[in-house]
């Protein structure tokens, strides 16, 4: 079977992910995580990405962009994740080891106002829900945290004000996520479906003709 459609259209907010192969650790330490994140800084200069929020896990990374053009994110992430691999085998001594990702890297289409908004607490949540910390302002390595303590050039890179944010983003942040919320979104992920109304969802589906690949069965795992 060959590799499902995805689109890279401008003008749509993506949900992008990648994992580790095999999900090993690959941010064993600060400066793992420090190099990727001036990799992904140096991706968003180089490219003109909009780069709206991002989580940094052990052995993942969520993104959300906001690409202008055709085909941005395929160059966007391309560089990226050669960059970080061919870096990171460097600095571990593995070169020639085999791939630090798993695979391509997955991306869905994102409806936008409060199913975004929900994406968006969904990534920058993800530390806390995976218990690596007891305050998101104490994981250095997300955008919540950038947005609050993070350089001028790293607050100018976010293109925060590229959307629309709810009034209540910070409380949306402190609440524990719904379950069925928590669902929609995992399944989203599990299928390459795009995460939006029943409505709009099916309309970006019709209008690119993407494919929807069945769901793996299993636990969900943690700090997905």
């Amino acid at each position: 079977m060959g590799r499902p459609h995805r689109t890279d259209i401008g003008g749509y907010v993506y949900h992008v992910l990648n994992r580790a192969n095999a999900r090993i650790v690959i941010f064993n330490s600060d400066r793992d995580y420090q190099d990727f994140e001036q990799i992904l800084f140096d991706a968003v200069e180089k490219f003109k990405m909009r780069l709206i929020a991002y989580t940094l896990m052990p052995n993942h990374f969520h993104l959300v962009l906001y690409p202008k053009y055709e085909g941005e994110i395929k160059k966007f992430m391309h560089w990226i994740t050669l960059t970080h691999t061919q870096r990171w085998h460097a600095h571990t001594k593995t070169i020639g080891y085999g791939h630090v990702y798993q695979g391509r890297y997955k991306s869905f289409l994102v409806e936008e106002d409060s199913y975004l908004w929900a994406l968006l607490a969904y990534v920058e949540r993800n530390a806390l829900r995976a218990k690596l910390v007891k305050s998101l302002k104490n994981w250095q390595w997300s955008s919540y945290y950038k947005r609050w303590y993070g350089t001028q050039l790293q607050k100018k890179l976010l293109a925060t004000d590229s959307i629309a944010w709810p009034d209540n983003y910070d409380k949306l942040l402190s609440l524990t996520e719904e379950k069925k919320k928590l669902e929609v979104i995992r399944n989203s992920v599990n299928r390459g479906k795009p995460y939006g109304s029943v409505n709009w969802t099916n309309k970006v589906l019709k209008k690119f003709g993407l494919e929807i690949t069945e769901r793996k069965r299993g636990r969900p795992k943690k700090g997905s």
